[in-house]
Order: structure tokens, then sequence, then C-alpha cells
């Protein structure tokens, strides 16, 4: 309670300025970083007055925007000052200033992503790219990504540079048959990327790392369909694929 006098006597407010529709309806599953699923997609719109044409005036020359967003779903959950880095197996601690962890002082995520378009009918709307995004997530800003200054070409990586990645990155991904089918009518219907997106992502194995070698089927939620898959002599076998009802 004292914590939240301070931080209300000091004056300070933010306001979410959109919300993200996002591919990933469930924490599991997410990309740990922006970028590594580049077919993975959303939709940033913005809310009144900040859905005016002019406060994206120029945006549009921009490949890639920096979002500054807030981890909705951990703020019940609290902040820690140590945790379990994925990049180091979940067996080390580390400081939470020191990683990515949802579970900041203040819950907020920085991302960059690829800016896809602008969409400016009775509002504005962003499309991005390379998402890392659980859906419904609240905007605080949208900042240009400017390559001479964000990019730091002698910038040392830590731990994340040495440490072991995760090992889904060299597993082969099958589809059943009613696996390929299903992507191949859903993309012909919508467009999405919908096996491309899967095998992206399960390159990077988002399955709990005590489980990756067990006979266990794993399940996740793009969009508006539900992926089950399993682990199978090294191998990943995307069983089958339902649309969420």
């Amino acid at each position: 309670m004292m914590e939240l006098q301070k931080r209300e006597k000091s004056g300070l407010h933010l306001e979410p300025i959109g919300v993200i529709h996002s591919c990933f309806k469930e924490k599991f599953g997410i990309p740990r970083q922006p970028g590594l699923v580049k077919h993975s997609t959303a939709t940033i719109e913005l809310f009144p007055p900040f859905n005016r044409e002019e406060m994206v005036r120029g945006l549009e020359g921009f490949s890639h925007i920096q979002v500054l967003f807030l981890f909705h779903r951990a703020v019940a959950e609290g902040w820690r000052p140590t945790v379990r880095a994925p990049r180091l197996g979940g067996k080390k601690r580390v400081g939470v200033f020191a990683c990515r962890s949802p579970h900041r002082p203040n819950h907020i995520g920085l991302s960059a992503v690829r800016l896809g378009g602008i969409k400016i009918t009775g509002g504005v709307c962003l499309n991005v790219s390379g998402v890392d995004f659980l859906d419904e997530t609240p905007v605080l800003d949208i900042k240009p990504y400017v390559p001479y200054s964000d990019s730091i070409q002698d910038a040392s990586e830590g731990f994340t540079g040495t440490a072991d990645v995760g090992g889904g990155e060299a597993r082969m991904i099958f589809f059943s048959g009613q696996a390929a089918a299903f992507c191949s009518d859903y993309e012909e219907g919508n467009g999405r990327p919908l096996h491309l997106l899967i095998t992206e992502m399960l390159k990077h194995d988002p399955s709990p790392r005590s489980q990756r070698e067990r006979k266990t089927e794993f399940g996740m939620l793009l969009w508006d369909v539900n992926i089950r898959w399993r682990m199978e002599e090294g191998r990943v076998v995307v069983e089958r694929i339902e649309p969420v009802v």
C-alpha cells in the first residue's frame, strides 16, 4: 500500500493508447523474443484520442517499430527479484533486470516488430509481424525503430550469447495428412500462412524443457484453431488441427 501511495503522489500515470489483436490467444507457444517467428502477425488498434491520422504521419517510412506494452496477464502474479531464464534452460536464476521476464516491477515490455502497413479507416490500425504479443495486450507507446542508433554493432550478449538455446531448432517438423489438409484449406479460405507459422513456432520448441523428450501431446491456440502435436524420436509431429468452437 505504501508503494502505491508513493506512486500516486508522484503523479505517475500510464494510459494505454491501444490494444493488440494477436494470433497468439494464450501464453503457451508465444515466442520468447520478437522476430524469431517471422510469420506471427498482429494488429495494433489505437484508441481515441490517439487514433488520429496525424499521430502516425511519417511512420509509414519505417520498416520496423518499437512497441512498449504491458504484460497484463502477469500483473496479478506480481514481480520477482530473480527469475529462471529460459535461455539457461530454466535451471539458473538471474536478476529480473538482466532478462526480459514479464514479472517486472512495472510489467512493461518492449518489442521491435516489422511494420507491414497502416490502415486508416475511421481510426488507425497498424499491421505488424514477427510478434511475441499475447492477444488483448495493452499498448503504452509506439516509436520508430532507427537502425543508426538502435542497432549497436559492438554490443555484447551476456549469458544469451553462449547459453543453451533450447534444443528445438534442429528438429524436423512433420504434419499428418489431416493437419496438412487443414492448413491448405485454411490458407485458401483466409490467406493466413498457418503451415509456415506452425513450422516456425515448433522449430523453437515452446514445450516445457522437462517434458521435451516425453511422449506427451501438447496443444496451443493460434488465431481460431487448436494445434495438437507430440515429440517422436527427436522430431515433432503435428497430429491434428481443429477449429476452435
